[in-house]
């Protein structure tokens, strides 16, 4: 805590909270910044469903009053318009609500009051206990009015799926390109008011990060400020290292690295060559300082040539936040305290905290139900990759039906994921019925072997139609449709959580002052990655064995070795972290580490 210059009352800056809110789905965090942001609670939405984005503008301008003036599928950069507009309501209800907060009398039951009773140990903590322990009001209202001015709104942050940039034809065909779903996402969000940032995933589009330079508010104005900010949500230090220095060649600024599980996470799974999250975080711990130092050089150069301010050292930072798994107050003090991580990613657990996701009942219900088994790294995305998924979902039930009537594929209503192009010129999605119909004829084709085709028939009809079911729940729990059949996408997690419960239990639970967790017998987020990097590493050497890998014994061979590396690193930290669960955590280490060595490829050639 610092003073001002009157050397009485302290100037308090920072984030109010530890954690943040990761996007999660399509729909299931669209309008988180409305229930919660005016706690000081940062949540990112999902920007690649825009029918839903329409959908949900229209639903709040009707219970906020506001008028809504509707944004038609086929009118002119109607992708990039429907999120500005969205994305400026939100601004405009968030900040009503802050007005509203700040305002409010510090008696039980307020809003304001509620705001600091959320809030971690801290300096603004520190100055409402100093304030509810005075009885003397002339000094309460001072301390008062100090705390109100410490009332800030979460972030209103943004994601965008680099790889999801599916073509959509205009008549100008040489601005095409500008038309994409990733490039008008990008567009929508920085042609709007918010001053947040936009979280990019999956990977690197070099396209995409270049249009990014071609507007102002990614760039530091004539004072050296950025008015939006980007963030890389990356598995691993090389990936940052170089998607961060390919933007800085561009004069953009990564304010944030958020590191995530490539497998103990919710939704999509990209698994690293075996590097688990310890071993990450201690390169980027070790490596962070001078990553920074050259992406700050590489800036420098591009911001003199465009001849724009260049900001002083302390008022470009570059956060370190964490995320994937995270399930309990131990776990989020270590991550914070021996890796020096900025804020940690909540997400999973919030799927059963109805006030703080767009969640229905009946699927809430599902999810406090399910056990480890019911939760599986699932084939039913389009895009190929290993996708988290509930097999008790509503979407998961519809598509076995689909398949046991003999009538395999989903109706392709958004085509977000309409991108192959194997059966025609025009892309069409691998979890339609055009697709499947047309994919299992070709392979009864094939000259395979029954095993091979049993593989890759089931392959092709796990997928399910997950750009318009994982909006369900939202559109569910709002009520403004009610025929769908939701799909989710929980992390593991989600096995050890089994009640129904709210914002204020789950904050509480984070910052260890309750527990809201279901069962005694959760492992450590570190041993939870291991087992599914280890169920993984078997999964290889399976189908290596059965003449159907994608991958050479080499990258199996140095997959195995990374894990047994990653075993070694925490067996020399874990006095770091663990007291009363040690025991527990090295003999599950153990376990798995005797599991790790008795798997070996067919042969170490290719």
């Amino acid at each position: 805590m610092t003073f001002n210059n009157a050397g009485a009352m302290p100037m308090i800056a920072g984030a109010p909270h530890s954690f943040h809110i990761p996007v999660m789905g399509t729909g299931f965090t669209i309008d988180t910044p409305i229930r919660v942001g005016r706690f000081g609670i940062s949540s990112t939405i999902s920007l690649v469903d825009d029918t839903l984005i329409e959908q949900m503008r229209a639903y709040y301008c009707a219970q906020m009053g506001e008028p809504y003036e509707p944004i038609g599928r086929t009118e002119a950069d109607s992708r990039a318009r429907r999120i500005t507009a969205y994305l400026n309501l939100i601004s405009t209800i968030l900040e009503r609500q802050i007005q509203t907060v700040r305002q409010e009398r510090f008696e039980p039951g307020t809003e304001i009051t509620r705001y600091f009773d959320l809030l971690p140990e801290s300096d603004r903590k520190d100055l409402y206990y100093r304030m509810l322990e005075s009885t003397d009001e002339s000094v309460r209202a001072p301390l008062q009015e100090a705390l109100r001015k410490t009332v800030v709104p979460g972030s209103i942050d943004v994601n965008i799926m680099t790889k999801l940039d599916r073509e959509n034809p205009v008549a100008d065909a040489q601005s095409s390109v500008l038309y994409r779903d990733a490039m008008a996402a990008l567009r929508g969000f920085a042609m709007s008011e918010v001053q947040s940032s936009i979280v990019f995933s999956a990977g690197m589009n070099n396209a995409l990060y270049s249009y990014a330079s071609e507007f102002d508010d990614f760039l530091p104005d004539h004072k050296g400020r950025l008015r939006k900010k980007i963030v890389l949500k990356v598995s691993d230090y090389r990936s940052a290292e170089i998607q961060s220095r390919f933007l800085a060649k561009k004069g953009l600024w990564v304010s944030e690295f958020r590191i995530e599980s490539g497998l103990n996470c919710g939704g999509h799974a990209f698994a690293t060559r075996g590097f688990l999250m310890g071993p990450i975080l201690n390169e980027f711990q070790a490596c962070r300082e001078g990553l920074v130092a050259k992406n700050r050089e590489l800036c420098e150069k591009a911001w003199v040539k465009r001849g724009l301010g260049v900001p002083r050292d302390e008022d470009f930072d570059t956060r370190l936040t964490v995320q994937g798994g995270v399930g309990e107050a131990e776990e989020h003090r270590f991550l914070l305290k021996y890796y020096d991580v900025d804020s940690v990613g909540w997400g999973t657990p919030f799927l059963l905290a109805p006030d703080v996701v767009g969640v229905d009942e009946d699927l809430m219900n599902r999810l406090a139900a399910a056990c480890e088994d019911d939760v599986y790294l699932s084939d039913s995305s389009p895009l190929g990759i290993k996708f988290w998924n509930l097999r008790t979902s509503p979407s998961e039930e519809a598509r076995r039906a689909r398949v046991e009537s003999g009538q395999p594929g989903a109706p392709c209503r958004k085509g977000h994921l309409a991108m192959n192009t194997e059966f025609s010129g025009k892309p069409i999605c691998p979890a339609s019925k055009s697709y499947q119909r047309q994919k299992l004829a070709a392979l009864d084709e094939e000259e395979l072997s029954p095993d091979r085709r049993d593989v890759l028939r089931e392959w092709v009809i796990a997928k399910s139609c997950i750009c318009h079911e994982l909006s369900g729940a939202v559109l569910k729990a709002t009520g403004i449709d009610n025929t769908v059949e939701p799909a989710v996408c929980p992390g593991p997690n989600i096995a050890y959580f089994s009640r129904i419960t709210c914002l204020d239990e789950m904050v509480g639970h984070i910052y260890g002052r309750l527990s809201v967790l279901g069962h005694s017998n959760r492992p450590h987020m570190f041993i939870q990655e291991l087992k599914i990097y280890v169920e993984k590493l078997q999964e290889e050497i399976d189908l290596q064995s059965a003449e159907i890998s994608t991958c050479t014994s080499k990258y199996i061979c140095e997959f195995r070795e990374n894990l047994l590396a990653g075993v070694e690193y925490y067996k020399e930290i874990t006095e770091q972290f663990l007291v009363d669960k040690k025991e527990k955590f090295l003999g599950d280490l153990a376990s798995l580490e005797q599991r790790i060595r008795s798997l070996e490829p067919l042969s170490v050639s290719g």
